[in-house]
């Protein structure tokens, strides 16, 4: 019989994993234009900015100037590329899970921000109740299980906030 505990400890990997996937899935569907979201011929790697036509277009509510101001930015691109590639690779890994989690929260309330007020809800969207898994996650501890957390725990043992 599987302890309850056990049980709760592996969900809380799944989650952290397919959150994981969540940033690394749009970070590779952006950099390879592989069809879902992005066409090969609007893909980073064709030279088109993965932030440009959403900050340009797509932005709504009161932070629009804030967020059009930052449409043709190069270093918004890379932040934003690396913060999907960098935050889907830990919490897939299950190392330095607390700093992704919090970094991806904060990426997902940006995005919400950016929208404001969301499409279907009044104020709440899947940025919000994302976000707040991740700060789940977080506190959890969700790096020590499905993956390399104990292992990077041990690693830097004297550094807690890297965990």
């Amino acid at each position: 019989m599987v302890k309850k505990s056990g049980v709760s400890e592996n969900i809380l990997g799944v989650l952290r994993i397919l959150m994981g996937w969540t940033f690394l899935w749009s970070f590779l569907d952006k950099l390879f234009g592989l069809g879902f979201t992005t066409t090969l011929d609007k893909s980073w790697l064709m030279g088109v900015s993965p932030t440009q036509g959403f900050l340009q277009f797509a932005v709504k509510g009161p932070f629009t100037g804030i967020y059009q101001a930052l449409a043709e930015s190069v270093i918004v691109d890379w932040l934003f590329m690396l913060g999907l590639l960098l935050v889907g690779l830990a919490l897939i890994l299950g190392i330095g899970v607390r700093i992704a989690c919090y970094s991806g929260a904060l990426l997902l309330f940006l995005m919400w921000t950016a929208v404001l007020p969301p499409k279907h809800n009044p104020f709440l969207d899947e940025h919000i109740i994302y976000g707040l898994l991740l700060l789940a996650l977080a506190n959890f501890k969700a790096g020590m299980h499905l993956g390399l957390g104990k292992w990077w725990s041990k690693l830097i043992k004297r550094n807690r906030w890297l965990e």
